[in-house]
């Protein structure tokens, strides 16, 4: 019978020193990563907040400028002028038609000549003079002092920045009293225009309005259903996951993709047996631009509310189950409320980058010169993005200011929408 080898002896561990050189060395080294690892993270931080800094100081020292307006007084003698108009016909709607008839424009024109080589008043200050004679046609048989717009040139030389005429010209006006500078409040209601006085943002503003409008009353229930539907009653098969996947590729396709689907499908004409179909919706309309950027923020929308639906724990389910209620009260009543926080702050972000979108836009025709404010969805519109774009490709000097300006503007719509995620996250968000 073969005797059994006898056990190796177990090798008595002895207790940690943790006072040792080598303990104390390797502590050393574990702190030290811990630092640098917070030093990185700070300097991460400290990074993002200085490029925050430097493009909104940026913004506002080119921009603050935009926000205000120069005024020039032009002295008027309106009987000297000759003005050809029955006045009788002021008080009718074709009051501006029988002013521009009259000549209005150029007599406006002449008497803001300078005598050099620029005028003292705006191309639009003959349209401030409308409006002051339709106010009150009585001054028409005198002379009347009216401040107007100033010029681009004349609005430089007030800075100190143009011509030495334009500047001379600000400098004698000011010491006369006959020119001002104050808030351009015409700068939130007027809409595009040649001239960079007379421009305003509320067109393109108010064609975002509507665009983001029906954007989000597209994609907002269409993808929380979608959502919805994957998550608690679709089936778990490859067909699923092929439908998983390619909503995870489409949130990371690039945004004039979309534009280029938009310009096929609502805008596009098919041959169908001979005949022509199409376009199915009118050009450089809000409802084709916010069709357009529906289907991009779409998938933003599904992941977001699948991962916050996601988030309900098991519980809930089980609870409102175990007392009778249905599959669809148990997502109506329980799990979609609890989930709405996270859906909501995905459905603000998609919304804040579907704002900032230009590409997709004008693809889509979104670019056009647009004078007046869209009245409905079917109307011609541009947006704010694509208004920045057109301006910044403007030969006058006044329109860098302007465009900074506008680009003030939309950074603070994007910081409140922002904010606003941030703000319903942290107010209903249920912490398990």
């Amino acid at each position: 019978m073969s005797k059994r080898a006898a056990p190796a002896p177990v090798p008595e561990r002895t207790p940690t020193d943790w006072k040792g050189a080598a303990m104390q060395k390797r502590i050393r080294r574990r702190y030290a990563a811990e630092r640098r690892f917070k030093l990185f993270g700070m300097l991460a931080v400290i990074l993002s907040a200085a490029f925050l800094a430097f493009l909104i100081a940026t913004m506002v020292a080119n921009g603050a400028r935009g926000f205000t307006r120069s005024e020039v007084a032009l002295d008027l003698d309106f009987p000297k002028m000759g003005l050809a108009v029955d006045r009788t016909h002021l008080s009718t709607p074709g009051a501006d038609l029988a002013l521009s008839g009259a000549g209005l424009q150029d007599k406006v024109e002449i008497a803001a000549e300078s005598g050099g080589d620029h005028s003292l008043a705006a191309n639009s200050a003959w349209i401030t003079v409308r409006d002051a004679i339709k106010a009150d046609p009585s001054i028409l048989g005198g002379k009347r002092t009216i401040w107007v717009p100033a010029s681009t040139a004349l609005e430089m030389g007030a800075r100190g920045e143009g011509t030495a005429a334009a500047q001379a010209d600000a400098s004698r006006l000011r010491s006369a009293g006959k020119l001002r500078t104050g808030f351009n409040w015409g700068f939130f209601t007027a809409s595009n225009s040649n001239d960079p006085v007379a421009v305003g943002i509320w067109g393109a503003l108010k064609g975002s309005l509507l665009t983001m409008l029906v954007t989000f009353l597209i994609a907002f229930p269409v993808g929380v259903l979608a959502a919805i539907y994957l998550e608690e009653y679709a089936p778990k098969n490859r067909w699923t996951d092929l439908i998983e996947v390619s909503i995870n590729n489409l949130a990371a396709v690039p945004s004039i993709i979309f534009g280029l689907l938009g310009l096929a499908v609502f805008l596009g004409t098919w041959q169908i047996g001979g005949h022509s179909f199409g376009p199915l919706l009118p050009r450089s309309a809000a409802v084709v631009g916010g069709l357009t950027l529906a289907l991009m923020i779409m998938p933003v929308i599904v992941i977001a509310s699948r991962n916050a639906i996601k988030g309900v724990p098991p519980s809930i389910r089980d609870a409102a189950l175990g007392i009778g209620a249905s599959r669809i009260q148990v997502v109506f009543h329980h799990v979609l409320p609890l989930a709405m926080p996270g859906i909501l702050t995905g459905t603000i972000i998609g919304m804040a980058r579907a704002l900032g979108e230009t590409a997709p836009l004008l693809l889509i025709g979104m670019r056009a010169f647009i004078v007046t404010a869209p009245q409905g969805f079917t109307d011609p519109a541009t947006v704010l993005p694509v208004q920045i774009f057109l301006w910044s490709d403007e030969v006058s000097r006044g329109f860098v200011e302007k465009t900074s300006a506008a680009i003030i503007v939309l950074l603070v719509f994007l910081l409140a929408m922002n904010g606003l995620a941030i703000y319903l996250r942290n107010k209903f968000e249920t912490r398990w």
